[in-house]
């Protein structure tokens, strides 16, 4: 999985945020600092689970200032944003699916439905306590005709997302946007609701840090997984693909 890449074409690092970019806030500057220096060799944007306002605080809070990553992928690949302005051809998908009526039924059935916050467009989240739990629900959702995909992470968290969601569907439709190949993509994570983008990325970075749900799935044939945790294992994984190169000494 090592050596340089010489090809003039960029590539685009699509990463998760929590626990993946944050967790040290020094590595997180380097790591900017080292694609500022390779902008025309890589790219990075960002794909998270949380809708963009969640986002948005943290990127004001906690990254480095003049971060600008190409795009933000939020509210688990609802939501694509280039700057300021929602991509379009991707938000328009998401406009008729019923995702309020999924919250009206699953909470009918005495579930907790996340804070408004971490709903979206295309996305409906609740806190359910077990697999068995979800498995009702989305046995339920089914019965009654409602076409969707569903993601059961964490302890507790239910995401029920319409078909053409996810982080992975977000990441294609972005690279095409922009026009790369996705065999020139790199993803990075430290989940399970990451697995889909390894899955769909040309590569994969699994942070030092990661948990045994990603560990234990992941692709390895084309997936480096990291001895640093958290952007210094990002940084780790640029730098063993040979899309960066090696610090000077």
């Amino acid at each position: 999985m090592t050596g340089r890449e010489n090809s003039s074409e960029p590539w685009l690092l699509v990463s998760d945020i929590d626990d993946t970019l944050t967790g040290n806030r020094e590595d997180l500057g380097h790591l900017w600092q080292r694609l500022r220096e390779a902008k025309d060799q890589v790219r990075i944007a960002l794909n998270s689970s949380r809708p963009a306002a969640s986002v948005d605080k943290t990127l004001e809070d906690y990254f480095p200032e003049g971060f600008e990553p190409v795009a933000i992928v939020t509210g688990l690949g609802t939501e694509i944003r280039l700057g300021r302005s929602y991509l379009g051809s991707w938000q328009r998908q998401f406009v008729d699916w019923p995702d309020r009526e999924v919250r009206r039924l699953v909470t009918s059935m005495g579930y907790s439905a996340h804070d408004d916050i971490f709903q979206t467009e295309g996305k409906a989240s609740f806190a359910v306590p077990g697999q068995g739990d979800a498995d009702r629900i989305l046995e339920r959702l089914r019965r009654e005709g409602f076409a969707f995909k569903s993601i059961y992470s964490g302890a507790s968290d239910l995401d029920i997302l319409a078909p053409q969601a996810g982080k992975d569907a977000a990441m294609r439709h972005l690279a095409a946007h922009l026009g790369l190949p996705m065999e020139r993509t790199v993803a990075a994570g430290d989940s399970g609701n990451d697995l889909a983008l390894f899955e769909a990325a040309g590569r994969a970075i699994a942070v030092g840090n990661a948990r045994a749900e990603l560990l234990n799935t992941m692709p390895r044939s084309k997936t480096y997984h990291a001895r640093a945790s958290h952007a210094a294992g990002v940084l780790e994984g640029l730098i063993e693909f040979g899309l960066l190169p090696h610090a000077a000494a």
